[in-house]
């Protein structure tokens, strides 16, 4: 800025005059920005020292062309301006950004203050990435027809807005105006939004962000990283256990050379590479400034406590005045002509002065459009009331009685049918309620309004024949039924459709009593209309208190501009003006929008010596008034400010009075008032006399209001709150404050309360509602000790404030607009102002703004939501975003949570166009607000996360662990399978010692029994194997190895096959030539790029001799698509068994050991790791005859087996198990559910299977595509009855959602609830658990998740709070021994404890298969041994934690049962905060969150934890997925998320057997390769 280098406080005084002029000229629009820069540059050109590169200008003044003038000047404002000018606090014509309007000079210096003491930490955060197709701005036509964007009406807003605006002449020259200016020029842009913007040219220069982060983003600018890494390996960095294998260089896409150059180095020594990760260190560093408060010590493993109870703060400023006395108002003065009921004034004014004018009407113009006389409206009342009663229905049956409820429907610019409609009800003795118009069924409000029809009963409702026509309609053409509205019969009340009474039909005028006269709606916090009902006497009492309170005299004429359905405009316009025979005009909003002057206007005409407007009118009468020359307001005696009781009403009263005085304005006839719809008018400023002092201001401090004490602000003139008097309470009443929340006590002098008032002129009940009533209606103040102060029962206004001297009440805000957090109360008020302040020219839509709290973990968080100007550009908007922050931060001392911008006209609103913030709210805790940009600020606000747990230093060892578990009565966590008895004839054990020998065996002893049936889609055997035909195909491929292969014993073979029985053929073939056969899944066709490189990765590692493969895939390992992703020229020997001589090979090979290796077993982890494990022929024979024995197989038996058989138990069960237990296996390849959902389960049904073995993504792809079905496929006789188990392959932790809904949906087609259970293998173990026959039903247990972050495992009942519910991984295989260990200690574990399930057992695997043999990792996973205890023993590790618990049931032995469960994986888990986490219980919680969330998944990345969510629903909902996120994981896990990726369905990589690959994801979100819809980084 020019105001680089200069200190304007010490420029001459006559050139500081210059700038000042200079200024207001631009602000007037005298003079271009081009202009003014010049003039200004030339001014300060001889003081500015001289630097290298200053521009002189205002950086922040965006020059591209479309933002130079507001595109859309609404009619509301006329006038030009441009958006540059905002910058300047003069008041100025407006356009249609009607920006100054809110600005209080004084607030917007504080703000600029408190952002210019943020600049100088300079911590930019990292703005969000955002893909370009999201959010298309909502289409507004640049030229919104007033109505639609009734924003104006926004109460609130227009309020500020005023209150933002007063151009106070000294604060110009005051240096401090100069130096809070310089403050707009360093902006917080981010610094990696350089990086972000996808190359479109800047239109503006971006402030130089600091320096080591901004070389980082220019080289990440350029620097795109080619990491094509495929799907199922990826590498990660080595952890505890260890990597398997070092992944050739080849694999990994990116040569060793390249990659140190294209991974920078962070400061923090973090490689990072690529956009997202500067955006993450970004993030790092600005959560690295502490800003939460210190936290107590340590809390206790076991505690219940989660939340930290912040500590008091000792300089917290309390209360130190006497207790309150209650104050009186003047007594209420009797006249003797008073009338003794409001309908008798009505009729006295009708017949004595029935051409006296009672209301003129305007029409859209501003012109009035007719006059009712107090005649007219005498004989138009009497007749309705006459209609109403004798008219509708039938004399012995009327429609209407007197007490009724009728609803009165009009809209605000027909106050003459509405008077006669209120007067006419009066008159009939039946309770007007008025309501606002329904503009259509789903109406933001309409719900809530019939709450209120039903709580009053109301079933007839009087409208014009106009309002009639334009409500919404059902094609046939009746009145649609609004939703939540009672039936309703509608009653035109156009004088055409009256009746005239007969002659002897007097209306009944009882003197007021205390029966109902009208009700009045009020809609409450949480957003339910309730009906205030005022009795007969109190509004006849209320009426006088106003006459006596305003000195209201026969026949003046008052101007209103309120609403004169309720509040002011009621009391004054329609009733207190009956009383005195007042002659009202009255503008309606729509004249105020198309003619801002109006109602001055009319206050000149007709020389009104009342007007009765809201701070908003005084606004626009600001902004029009240069058009008008010759206006005189000389004749106003009161100036009435509706809404004089909110803190910012004062700036708008100023201003306007600043405008207006040389017109005739007298400054004491300004008389701001307060009221409440419970206790109608509470107090109103009596004017003051000619020349009297102006009354005193209260100036507090922001920081007392938080505590709720009053304290005038002397230090930081940043966070002070100037308050004006809204007068003295009114005649005949009695005031008390009390404290707004608990019992209602007496608050001392300088404390704020809840005014409470006693008086006959109050509402009397919410109608129909009793409980809430007592509440609100009948409150007996008590004293410090809890006595009641009398029997008098006050009425809570919903106000807070406090008695100033002199007995004048100060308002500072509402109950309904406090914010609780962490003990400290804001206003929503106040933080508007505060987020208004911070130039809101170039993003905020018409000042709109919400503010209000949601209740996160355990404490009210704030949320902002505004809604943005479509022509708003995303770095402005960011940067709005990030200064709202700092300002709410320093003024009011609060961290926001979350601050969203919505696009334009989206909000929902109340009917006199406001915000209607409670349905704003709901929308965004149900994810239906649809924001276009969102921060979160969870590490600022969240303070009461407990602290972080130390690991505790093991000072006790293993082993006094132990003797402390057994003293402690806890078992020791272990468990057995049955033993592997020698129950066998041991001729079959011998037999069974090789597979090979056991296939050669069974072809010459049963050759036709058929071992395996391969199903199409159809269901079709396309294929079988009988012993014989297997053992046959078995021998051709092991002589066409012998010849072609030129293999020796032992070397390693591909067998690359699709599912089916060539891969049994070719497994033998190998057996038999004495080679050790790799299973590999084959690559997929559609996708090579991505499955071939896994393949090539296998063969290399292995050091394959041969490849045995079918022709079609042959073909495609030596195509050109797959020489694009690796090198075809370097594949082993290929050799295609499809078409093989008939020829047998001259001798089968036996092993001369068990112990030699029979296959290798290759698999790649969630982790990414690719790990090849070798199998003995020992643990395969034992591993057959546990399954055996466990599941009852023998030749007899058929199994269904849909899963992939390349690895694991799925690879046993194919290919090994029924060679060795005779049993039949019918073979469905789960590829062919993809063309034919239901093949698995009627292949059930047809063959009678009584067991069954599948995948989870087989179980929900069923559960998925056939939930809908069962009905159908019941019809065609699908019968599941017969299935004895279904048994769910898998190594992880069993998936119970999804087992118990795939077992609801097909319990109709017989399926039994017992059937379905899970297995549980890993690498060093293939098969530790599974479920047979014999065992006991698989047990569920509710764990406590809280303990199991500490690695305790305590059991909770279910639906217990923050309750896990886990089940036994199956029973445990015969001869396996299980026994949970501490991973650090090696020692045992006590059945109470989280530990590492280490398994032991013949058929445990053999070691790892890997180039460099580790030898390390070799000893340390296979051949371990617990640090004491039983030091014989060798364990294997499995790298899973659970936990054992014994059960009541009884296992076949008859003992009691010991169960496994299975809680993760170590490798996955993630270390937070000192807690242990396991990524599926975060994404089960934020799948909930949200009904577009498909699937979701976690990680972390330098501590921070990231949540990547798959969209499913449209776009615009991704960024309503941030918060909610946020919130669910915050909620039940406790921790902050850092990041939030929104992804497309299917980004998130999932391998064969349906496990997510997190570590794959990382890479791929660090390397910037997951094309996200939105990426949030919360601060």
């Amino acid at each position: 800025m020019t105001d680089r280098g200069v200190d304007l406080s010490a420029l001459p005084k006559e050139v500081r005059d210059q700038l000042a002029e200079l200024d207001l000229e631009l602000s007037e629009g005298d003079i271009t920005q081009k202009g003014y820069e010049k003039k200004r540059a030339k001014l300060l050109a001889s003081y500015i020292p001289h630097l290298p590169n200053v521009e002189l200008s205002l950086p922040d003044v965006q020059r591209s062309p479309g933002h130079s003038a507001d595109p859309s000047p609404s009619p509301e404002a006329p006038g030009p301006s441009t958006s540059s000018a905002s910058r300047h606090h003069r008041a100025h014509r407006s356009g249609g950004a009607r920006d100054d309007r809110y600005r209080s000079d004084i607030h917007t210096e504080a703000v600029q203050a408190a952002l210019a003491k943020h600049k100088e930490e300079k911590m930019a955060p990292p703005m969000p990435t955002k893909r370009r197709s999201a959010f298309v701005q909502s289409p507004i036509d640049t030229c919104t027809p007033p109505d639609t964007s009734s924003a104006s009406e926004d109460e609130g807003s227009l309020r500020r807005k005023a209150a933002l605006s007063a151009a106070i002449a000294q604060s110009l020259q005051s240096p401090d105006y100069w130096i809070n200016r310089s403050v707009q020029s360093s902006s917080t842009s981010s610094s990696a939004s350089s990086t972000l913007s996808h190359g479109e040219p800047k239109t503006h220069p971006l402030p130089q962000p600091p320096p080591a982060a901004s070389l980082l983003a220019d080289v990440l600018a350029h620097t795109r990283i080619e990491n094509s890494v495929p799907p199922d390996v990826t590498s990660s960095t080595p952890q505890e256990r260890g990597s398997r294998v070092d992944l050739p260089p080849a694999v990994k896409g990116m040569s060793r050379g390249q990659s140190r150059s294209s991974m920078l180095d962070t400061a923090d020594g973090v490689p990072v590479s690529s956009r997202v990760s500067t955006k993450i260190q970004q993030l790092l560093n600005t959560l690295k400034r502490p800003k939460r408060p210190p936290l107590s010590e340590f809390f206790l493993d076991d505690s219940e406590e989660i939340v930290e109870v912040p500590r008091p703060d000792p300089n917290t400023p309390k209360p130190e005045g006497r207790q309150i006395v209650p104050v009186k108002g003047e007594p209420l003065g009797v006249v003797s002509n008073w009338p003794p009921a409001l309908q008798a004034a009505l009729a006295r004014w009708g017949a004595t002065q029935a051409k006296s004018p009672a209301l003129t009407a305007l029409d859209i113009t501003g012109k009035p459009l007719y006059t009712l006389t107090y005649g007219k409206l005498w004989s138009r009342s009497l007749k309705l009331a006459y209609t109403l009663l004798n008219k509708l229905g039938t004399k012995s049956e009327p429609v209407l009685q007197p007490g009724d409820r009728v609803a009165l429907v009009y809209p605000n610019s027909d106050p003459g049918m509405f008077w006669v409609a209120f007067y006419g009800c009066l008159l009939a003795e039946v309770i007007p309620v008025p309501i606002e118009v329904p503009l259509s069924r789903q109406d933001a409000g309409s719900q809530q309004i019939g709450f209120l029809l039903g709580s009053c009963s109301v079933s007839l409702a009087l409208t014009s024949e106009v309002c009639l026509k334009g409500l919404p309609k059902t094609p046939n053409g009746e009145i649609i039924q609004f939703k939540g509205w009672p039936r309703m019969k509608w009653v035109v009340t156009d004088t055409k459709y009256l009746t005239k009474p007969s002659k002897d039909w007097q209306p009944h005028i009882p003197t007021a009593n205390t029966d109902t006269a009208y009700i009045e709606y009020k809609a409450s916090k949480e957003g339910t209309v309730m009906g205030v009902a005022v009795s007969k006497i109190s509004m006849l009492t209320h009426c006088q208190a106003l006459t006596q309170a305003c000195n209201y005299c026969e026949g003046e004429t008052l101007v209103n501009v309120l609403d004169c359905k309720k509040d002011m405009g009621l009391w004054h316009g329609v009733l207190t003006s009956v009383m005195n025979r007042i002659h009202t005009i009255t503008v309606p909003y729509a004249v105020m929008k198309a003619c801002p002057m109006s109602w001055v206007q009319r206050v000149h005409i007709h020389k009104a010596r009342v007007a009765l407007v809201k701070c908003r009118d005084l606004h626009w009468a600001m902004m029009a008034h240069k058009d008008q020359k010759d206006t005189n307001l000389s004749s106003i005696r009161m100036l009435i400010v509706a809404d004089g009781a909110n803190p910012w009403s004062v700036s708008s009263c100023d201003a306007f009075l600043n405008v207006f005085q040389s017109f005739g304005l007298k400054p004491e006839v300004i008389c701001p008032c307060a009221t409440s719809p419970e206790a109608l008018t509470v107090a109103i400023r009596r004017p003051g006399a000619r020349g009297a002092p102006l009354p005193a201001r209260a100036i507090l401090s922001m920081g007392g209001l938080s505590h709720g004490v009053i304290r005038v602000n002397t230090e930081d003139k940043n966070s002070a709150l100037t308050v004006q008097d809204v007068g003295h309470i009114m005649p005949g009443a009695l005031m008390c404050i009390v404290k707004p929340d608990g019992p209602p006590q007496l608050c001392k002098t300088d404390e704020i309360g809840e005014i409470v008032i006693n008086s006959r002129a109050g509402g009397t009940m919410y109608y129909g509602l009793p409980g809430v009533t007592k509440n609100t209606f009948e409150v007996i103040p008590v004293n410090q000790a809890g006595a009641p102060i009398g029997e008098i029962p006050f009425t809570r206004t919903g106000l807070l404030g406090f008695v100033g001297p002199g007995s004048l009440v100060f308002v500072v805000g509402k109950i309904e607009g406090l914010l609780m957090v962490s003990r400290r109360r804001h206003n929503a008020d106040d933080l508007v102002a505060t987020a208004l302040a911070v130039e809101p020219v170039k993003t905020v839509y018409r000042g709109r703004i919400a503010v209000f709290s949601v209740t996160v973990f355990y404490d009210e968080r704030i949320v902002i939501v505004a809604e943005q100007r479509p022509d708003a550009s995303e770095e402005d908007s960011f940067q709005w975003m990030s200064r709202v922050l700092q300002a709410i931060d320093s003024i009011h001392q609060v961290g926001l949570y979350c601050l969203a911008l919505v696009p334009a006209n989206t909000l929902p609103k109340t009917p006199l166009g406001g915000i209607h913030i409670c349905e704003t709210k709901q929308n965004f805790l149900e994810g239906n607000l649809h924001p276009c940009n969102i921060l979160m600020c969870p590490h600022t606000c969240v303070t009461n996360l407990p602290k972080p747990r130390q690991k505790q230093p093991v000072d006790v060892g293993p082993a006094s662990m132990l003797v402390g578990n057994l003293v402690a009565g806890k078992r020791i966590a272990q468990a057995t399978g049955r033993e592997l008895a020698m129950v066998e004839d041991q001729d079959l054990i011998r037999k069974h010692q090789f597979l090979s020998e056991a296939l050669q065996w069974r072809a010459q002893t049963d050759p036709d029994h058929v071992l395996y049936v391969l199903l199409n889609a159809k269901g079709v055997a396309v294929c079988t194997a009988t012993c014989a035909q297997l053992h046959k195909r078995a021998e051709k491929i092991t002589a066409t190895l012998m010849e072609r292969g030129g293999l020796n014993t032992g070397d390693n073979v591909v067998l690359l096959y699709p599912p089916g029985i060539d891969l049994i053929a070719a497994f033998y073939g190998c057996l038999y030539a004495g080679v050790i056969p790799v299973t590999v899944r084959p690559p997929h066709p559609q996708n090579l790029a991505a499955t071939l490189p896994t393949v090539r990765m296998i063969i290399d590692v292995s050091k394959a001799a041969c490849i045995l493969t079918t022709q079609p895939l042959m073909r495609i390992l030596r195509s050109r698509e797959a020489a694009a992703s690796v090198n075809v020229k370097t594949w082993p020997t290929i050799i295609d068994t499809d078409d093989l001589p008939r020829k047998r090979p001259p001798n089968i090979y036996k092993p001369p050991t068990a112990e030699m290796l029979a296959y290798l077993d290759f698999s790649v982890s969630t982790t990414g790791m690719l790990t090849g494990v070798k199998m003995s022929h020992a643990a395969v024979s034992s591993l057959c005859r546990s399954i055996k024995l466990q599941c009852e197989l023998y030749s007899s038996r058929q199994i269904a087996i849909c899963l992939d058989p390349y690895c694991g138990l799925g690879f046993v069960l194919w290919c090994l198990s029924s060679v060795y237990s005779g049993h039949q296996s019918i073979l469905i390849p789960p590829l062919e559910l993809e063309s034919s959902l239901p093949v698995w389960l009627s292949t059930l049904s047809q063959y009678k299977i009584r067991d069954t073995f599948c995948s989870y993504s087989v179980m929900e792809l069923c559960t998925k595509g056939l939930g809908s079905q069962t009905e159908m496929l019941k019809a065609r006789g699908l019968n599941l009855s017969c299935v004895r188990s279904c048994v769910v392959i898998a190594e992880e932790r069993p998936r119970l959602a999804l087992t118990q809904s795939f077992s609801k949906l097909f319990k109709d087609l017989g399926l039994s609830p017992r059937a379905v259970s899970t297995a549980f293998g890993s690498r060093v173990n293939l098969a530790i658990c599974l479920q047979g026959t014999a065992g006991p039903d698989p047990s569920t247990v509710y764990v406590d998740m809280k303990s199991l972050r500490h690695d305790r495992v305590r059991l909770v009942e279910r639906g217990a709070p923050q309750s896990l519910p886990l089940t036994e991984s199956g029973t445990i295989l015969p001869g396996v021994r299980v026994i949970i260990v501490n991973p650090e200690t090696r020692g045992p574990l006590g059945d109470s404890h989280l530990g590492e399930i280490w398994v032991s057992s013949p058929h445990s695997a053999s070691g790892y298969y890997t180039i460099y043999g580790e030898e390390s990792l070799q000893a340390d996973h296979f051949n371990t041994r617990l640090s004491f205890g039983e030091p014989h023993t060798l364990w294997a590790r499995t790298g899973y934690l659970g936990f054992i618990k014994r059960t009541e049931l009884l296992d076949a032995s008859g003992d009691r049962h010991d169960a496994l469960f299975v809680v993760g994986s170590l490798d996955e888990t993630l270390e937070l905060r000192g807690l242990r986490y396991h990524p599926i219980d975060i994404e089960t919680s934020v799948s909930r969150a949200h009904r577009s969330i498909a699937e979701s998944a976690v990680f972390t990345w330098t501590n921070l934890l990231v949540v990547v969510a798959e969209l499913s629903g449209s776009e615009q909902e991704a960024l309503d997925l941030v918060p909610l996120v946020t919130n669910v994981v915050l909620e039940e896990h406790h921790l902050i998320v850092g990041v939030v990726v929104i992804v497309d369905p299917g980004v998130i990589p999932i391998n064969s057997r349906g496990e997510k690959q997190r570590m794959h994801l990382r890479d791929s979100f660090l390397a910037d390769q997951l094309d996200p819809i939105y990426v949030a980084y919360n601060m």
